[in-house]
């Protein structure tokens, strides 16, 4: 419980520092830095900025001069104001949270390249019937390189063997090496959105030995890159499926199940609760950018909007679809809590 109360809280702070940051690079003030919402508990006045911690930890905010979530008609001229600033200016403020949780996912992966990955040693456990490592590779074979490729981990393996319709193998079997030739057969599998695809497989399974592995930094970099891309396309595309409907409204979660979540990672040590921090960042950067109004998106759209036309957005429709993403934001939230719970309930 409290591992993901520090996480959470750390996301959301490198998220609103991000917004304050980029504020005063094109000289906004910003008059309140809160770590969640509703009565300020404990409050301290830096450089013009008031420093919070509010009562309700599911969230934070940062208020700008002249900008008000609650109040969106609220206004001010003054040189240092939110307002006076042009919408390009704006927009950059608000990619600064979601950039800023794009950056310390990537810096997690990165530190954790250079430090040691924790992942699965390339050696096979055993082979699959009727496939094309069947009765060719055995048990205890430690795969070293393949068509080229030094391999360092096991999930070096399917990404050569994706794209490749010919595998040249080498392995270390009792102490020699042997070059080994295989031709990946293509099998129907699903996805983790339990959607069929076809794939490509040689039959092998890993033995499971875990091994640490460090980069250099010149691997480290693209490694780390790598792992943001997988991770942000995976979020995307469950995003995307469930705005289709391919996946159900059960599958969304709540600030209940990422403590469960967090709570249960945390027991496997420290490397697997900081890719979960650095998957979690990911998926906050991602959420505040979809165009829904109260969110960073939203007012990226409006100020596009401004951008294109040379005229801010109706007053009274931007308060509406201000008051609607509100409404939507909570809907979606007491769905998550109510899977959430059920979840739990139902073990």
């Amino acid at each position: 419980m409290l591992s993901a109360v520090i996480i959470l809280s750390f996301l959301i702070f490198f998220h609103e520092l991000g917004h304050f940051l980029m504020a005063r690079l094109v000289g906004v003030k910003v008059e309140v830095f809160s770590i969640g919402f509703g009565k300020k508990l404990i409050c301290k006045n830096f450089k013009g900025t008031n420093w919070c911690i509010s009562a309700v930890p599911l969230g934070g905010y940062v208020q700008m001069k002249g900008q008000d979530d609650s109040d969106p008609l609220a206004k001010s001229n003054d040189p240092d104001s939110y307002n006076v600033k042009s919408p390009w200016q704006k927009i950059l403020i608000l990619l600064g949270g979601p950039g800023f949780n794009f950056l310390l996912a990537f810096l997690i992966y990165f530190f954790i390249a250079l430090s040691g990955w924790q992942t699965l040693a390339p050696i096979v456990g055993k082979t699959m019937p009727n496939t094309p490592a069947f009765k060719v590779l055995k048990p205890g074979d430690k795969i070293i390189q393949v068509n080229g490729y030094k391999i360092k981990s096991w999930n070096d393996i399917p990404k050569i063997e994706k794209k490749s319709d010919i595998l040249n193998i080498m392995v270390l079997r009792n102490g020699k090496i042997i070059d080994i030739t295989l031709k990946p057969k293509i099998v129907e599998a699903k996805d983790i959105f339990s959607e069929k695809v076809k794939r490509k497989i040689i039959g092998i399974i890993p033995s499971g030995k875990i091994i640490k592995v460090r980069y250099s930094l010149g691997e480290a970099i693209p490694v780390s890159f790598e792992k943001f891309k997988n991770d942000s396309t995976l979020i995307v595309k469950g995003l995307e499926k469930l705005v289709t409907g391919s996946i159900g409204l059960k599958t969304i979660s709540g600030p209940i199940g990422i403590v469960d979540v967090t709570a249960k990672v945390a027991d496997y040590g420290t490397q697997p609760l900081l890719l979960l921090m650095a998957l979690l960042s990911v998926n906050l950067g991602i959420l505040n950018l979809l165009p829904i109004p109260a969110l960073d998106g939203g007012h990226i759209m409006f100020n596009l909007y401004e951008a294109l036309f040379k005229r801010e957005l109706n007053e009274s429709v931007m308060v509406k679809l201000t008051i609607a993403g509100w409404v939507f934001l909570g809907g979606l939230m007491l769905l998550g809590m109510y899977n959430d719970i059920t979840r739990l309930v139902g073990g």
